[in-house]
């Protein structure tokens, strides 16, 4: 008898098992889960009514015959079709593995028929008002050692001889229950994380369509240079941004402050992603008020600065560069708030524009700010850049560097804005050799004809 039990055991796990696999497989495959859910409610009842009574099926014709009865994981079927297509896949699946069973005879076949249909029913009516509290492992372990309960309930009272019933039942009862509510459980438990992970998949498609979007409005807020802006035929204006995520804290703006002054900025906001990006959308608003509206340059930045600090909850800060050039003097007037210094290029020789550098906005209320002069001559070029140009790293995180921008521009007086960040962004690359970009990079580069 204990062999018995023991093959029993062995074949009831082993019919579990593949159903286990199939069922995962079904409920991770999109194109296979997407059939089952896509159109009305009721078809999807239907669907899953047919899948759980071949489950059904399956589990009679792999089930251990044992005095006249088929003992088996049978109502593995209607459980799950009942959870997942409510009363009407319950039923349809409880009715194909019921009749099923009862073709296949012996003592227990129409206990079999009405238990299997009933368990579908109610498991589907439990689903419909407890989904939630199904979907927890040990109330799934319960429901279903209570539904097959009720199976060997039903074999005692429709069994006749009682004695045979009760014989069968005494056999077969800890193991019949155990494995199909242990085996329901495990079901359940795959379902949930499989909804979990689809769901995490839905979100993560959601943010990253809902960041492309926000990468778009981001370049929008950037100027678009072309042969209409600046509008100036002694002057090439080019830009380029490359965020390391979809949205980046680098912004770079042009834009004249009157007729005969044009105004220059780039910016390097701490941090990356979303916060990044919205900080940086104030600072670069705030600030072309600021220069638009005060007199002098040195005003303008401190006043932009007190601004952005009564208003950074989120303590970040940014680095910026900004200059004004007199268009009829080609005298610059600039300030360096903790930003890189630019590149200047005139006769083949580049050199840094540098000065003495001042806080970063938002760093501190009140800060004084230095503002710097420059004489720019025809035929000059000038980089302005952020420091994901000089730090962008290679495999063994050696830094491109400032020797390695300077010799860009060796001997290119005669290229165009384009051309010199083009040049620039070729020598990153050979220099990184594929490695993956940390940090946003971003350039804009003017040349005085």
């Amino acid at each position: 008898m204990r062999g018995e039990i023991a093959a029993m055991v062995t074949r009831m796990i082993g019919t579990l098992a593949v159903i286990l696999v199939v069922s995962a497989f079904i409920g991770g495959s999109d194109n296979i889960s997407k059939a089952f859910k896509k159109g009305k409610k009721w078809k999807h009842s239907v669907l899953i009514g047919l899948l759980g009574g071949i489950f059904g099926m399956y589990g009679n014709i792999s089930g251990f015959e044992l005095n006249g009865a088929v003992v088996s994981v049978r109502d593995m079927g209607p459980m799950l079709a009942g959870f997942s297509g409510g009363p009407i896949g319950g039923i349809i699946a409880g009715l194909i593995a019921g009749l099923h069973r009862f073709t296949m005879g012996g003592v227990t076949a129409t206990a079999c028929v009405v238990a299997t249909c009933c368990i579908g029913i109610i498991c589907g009516l439990l689903a419909m008002k407890w989904s939630q509290i199904m979907r927890k492992p040990l109330f799934a372990f319960l429901i279903a050692a209570g539904m097959e309960i009720f199976h060997l309930s039903l074999v005692l009272i429709m069994v006749r001889p009682f004695s045979t019933a009760v014989d069968i039942v005494k056999q077969i009862a800890i193991p019949f229950i155990l494995i199909n509510a242990i085996g329901f459980a495990v079901m359940i438990a795959i379902m949930d994380y499989i909804d979990k992970h689809n769901s995490l998949i839905g979100e993560k498609s959601r943010l990253q369509s809902e960041l492309e979007v926000a990468r778009k409005i981001q370049h929008s807020l950037l100027p678009v240079f072309n042969e209409h802006y600046p509008g100036r035929d002694d002057l090439e204006v080019s830009g380029f941004m490359e965020a390391a995520k979809e949205v980046g804290g680098d912004f770079y703006d042009v834009f004249f402050v009157d007729n005969n002054h044009l105004a220059f900025i780039i910016g390097d906001v701490s941090g990356k992603g979303v916060p990044a990006a919205i900080f940086m959308a104030s600072c670069k608003i705030i600030l072309q008020n600021c220069l638009r509206n005060e007199v002098s340059l040195k005003d303008a930045v401190e006043t932009a600065n007190n601004a952005i600090c009564s208003n950074n909850d989120a303590e970040m800060f940014v680095t910026v560069w900004v200059g004004v050039l007199d268009l009829e003097t080609r005298e610059i007037k600039f300030v360096s708030a903790g930003h890189n210094p630019p590149v200047l290029l005139r006769d083949n020789r580049p050199w840094f524009l540098k000065c003495k550098n001042c806080l970063v906005l938002a760093g501190m209320q009140g800060v004084k700010y230095r503002e710097n002069t420059a004489q720019l001559q025809a035929g000059d070029m000038m980089l302005l850049y952020t420091d994901g140009v000089t730090e962008a790293e290679d495999a063994e995180h050696n830094l491109f560097g400032d020797d390695r921008l300077l010799g860009c521009f060796d001997n290119k007086s005669e290229c165009t804005p384009d051309e010199a960040i083009e040049n620039v962004k070729s020598a990153i690359d050979i220099f990184i050799k594929g490695n993956s970009q940390f940090d946003d990079m971003t350039m804009l580069c003017v040349k005085l004809k």
